[in-house]
């Protein structure tokens, strides 16, 4: 799919997000008619604002990060290997701050490139929003998605759902289905998204969640080595840094 692109400057990446408070009773007044607003256009009709605020996360405004993992492909003595690093917290800013500079200093090149699966309507959006809300500057790529689209010749942000779709804009395609159709280790062999806020709040477990978002991580660039046709990386050559 992607032949003019070097897997070696691709920052494969995946973000987990929790409410940015553990209960709707925890937010001030005015938030909780904020939210009331917003939740009523997805709530169902018998559910509450306090029982749809279990979902707050998924949305920038009322969720924070809690993990943002990162992923490199590289080559050693012939073979592919892959590294993960992650960037983990309470402090939302600290996460932020560590992801952003690392992306800045060494993955803002006209040669690098950002990859998540459904990135275009999450990852990278919600990272921007949420850096913006802390005053803390956007890593170029992603802030630059914001006056490009996807055709330009200098977008760098990568998404393996949207390649999925090959130009079909009706469908979600979960990364575990994928994950099915192409033989490789699901990444939710523990937990899956609607299972971190409680992980997070009531286990208060973010160790398991860091490895979660790890395993997704792993899974979106097998998914990208499996599109370009390419070996997908064996066991023994994942490593953690």
């Amino acid at each position: 799919m992607d032949e003019k692109i070097n897997i070696q400057n691709i920052l494969f990446l995946d973000i987990e997000t929790v409410p940015v408070v553990p209960l709707y009773d925890d937010l001030d007044e005015q938030y909780q008619k904020l939210w009331e607003k917003k939740s009523r256009y997805f709530r169902k009709e018998e559910e509450s604002p306090d029982e749809a605020f279990e979902r707050a996360g998924i949305y920038s405004e009322f969720g924070k990060i809690i993990c943002i993992s990162i992923g490199l492909v590289f080559e050693k003595n012939g073979e592919k290997f892959f590294r993960t690093k992650s960037f983990s917290g309470h402090n939302e800013i600290e996460v932020l701050k560590g992801f952003n500079e690392l992306v800045e200093k060494k993955f803002s090149g006209d040669n690098h490139y950002l990859c998540a699966h459904n990135g275009r309507e999450f990852d990278f959006p919600y990272i921007a929003r949420r850096s913006m809300i802390h005053g803390l500057k956007i890593p170029r790529h992603i802030f630059n998605a914001s006056t490009k689209r996807p055709w330009d010749k200098d977008y760098r942000l990568l998404d393996t759902m949207e390649m999925w779709k090959f130009g079909d804009y009706k469908n979600y395609t979960s990364l575990e289905l994928l994950a099915r159709l192409f033989d490789i280790p699901t990444p939710k062999d523990d937990i899956d998204g609607s299972m971190v806020a409680e992980v997070y709040y009531a286990e208060n477990d973010l160790e398991r969640i860091v490895t979660y978002c790890e395993k997704d991580v792993l899974t979106i660039a097998q998914l990208y080595l499996k599109y370009n046709y390419m070996d997908t990386i064996k066991p023994e050559n994942i490593e953690k840094s």
